[in-house]
């Protein structure tokens, strides 16, 4: 049930509440007014936010329905259903029980992550005086190396599609994409064609937030690409597609079906452990920083906005480091 149409008897007490058109609700920052708004409908709001302004990819905006969505619960069964209802104590008792519940911290910092989000943007809009979520804090989380693939089962899986035939071309131009410019499988599949330069060897990304980024393309990624568009893609796409990526039946090709793909084919090379594209895009950030490249410059292909994202595979690489030593110094 979307937060909009939550209903339930919480409703009725939390809006009873809103009365008194000058009076302040007591523990929260909000302005009492008369018919005072719904938390339901802050929600739905910020959604909107998220999704407009912020321009969050549908599978982030689900996520973020369902953390807010299991907040509104719990201010629901507490009797609260008015924003000006909505108390530092009600937010803390949310962080409690994700955590009597199970939930690894992760998934709590996850939750009250949207939660605080949610603070925040009524804060900055002006219909809260205060941020009330300013006290949550986010469970410590366990620092989680991204997990990768060897130099040689990149080599092998970029060659496991072969060329013969237009997917087995499209799957391994979509394949040396990924692990040229570290891109994203969201990213790669929403690429259209007036964003690829084969003749500057460059790609134009757009990636969280529609930030735009120019990454460059080396020569294998160039040849399988041009392969592809020439010899794969005419035989599957009937009328304009702008999409460089399409299915067999010349449509928009979806992750779920490449997900399929790339598991057989990391089968068919002897890689059983659990494989997604991400890897190719964590092994193109490491294989990079082995190679002597720049952090900066890695946090710029990535496309991340913040440097301390990129840095988690200056880890990976001093492990690297250290059993490169140890396998090849005489006195390690």
């Amino acid at each position: 049930m979307s937060p909009g149409r939550r209903a339930g008897p919480g409703r009725a007490r939390g809006g009873a509440a809103g009365a008194g058109p000058s009076s302040r609700s007591e523990g929260t920052g909000l302005k009492r007014q008369a018919n005072a708004p719904t938390l339901a409908r802050a929600i739905e709001d910020y959604l909107e936010h998220l999704k407009v302004e912020r321009r969050l990819r549908p599978n982030s905006l689900l996520a973020y329905t369902g953390d807010l969505e299991a907040f509104a619960g719990h201010a629901e069964a507490a009797g609260v259903a008015a924003l000006d209802a909505v108390t530092p104590a009600l937010l803390l008792r949310f962080a409690v029980r994700l955590s009597q519940a199970g939930l690894s911290p992760r998934s709590q910092a996850r939750r009250l992550t949207a939660v605080r989000g949610l603070f925040r943007f009524l804060r900055e809009e002006g219909r809260l005086d205060i941020d009330l979520a300013q006290a949550l804090r986010l469970p410590k989380l366990p620092k989680r190396l991204p997990e990768l693939l060897s130099r040689g089962e990149v080599e092998a899986l970029l060659a496991a599609p072969g060329h013969d035939g237009p997917l087995a071309l499209r799957d391994t131009a979509l394949l040396e994409l990924l692990y040229a410019t570290g891109c994203r499988i969201s990213e790669a599949l929403d690429l259209t064609l007036d964003r690829l330069y084969l003749d500057q060897a460059i790609v134009r990304l757009t990636g969280k937030g529609d930030k735009q980024r120019l990454v460059p393309l080396g020569t294998p990624a160039i040849a399988a690409l041009q392969a592809w568009l020439t010899s794969g893609r005419p035989e599957l796409v009937r009328g304009a597609v702008r999409w460089v990526f399409v299915n067999h039946r010349g449509g928009r090709l979806s992750r779920q079906g490449f997900f399929l793909k790339l598991r057989e084919y990391a089968l068919a090379i002897g890689v059983t452990r659990p494989i997604s594209p991400h890897k190719l895009r964590h092994s193109f950030a490491t294989h990079l920083l082995e190679g002597g490249a720049d952090l900066r410059a890695v946090q710029a292909l990535l496309g991340h906005a913040d440097i301390g994202t990129t840095e988690i595979y200056t880890h990976v690489t001093r492990d690297h480091l250290r059993e490169r030593h140890k396998r090849h110094h005489p006195r390690a």
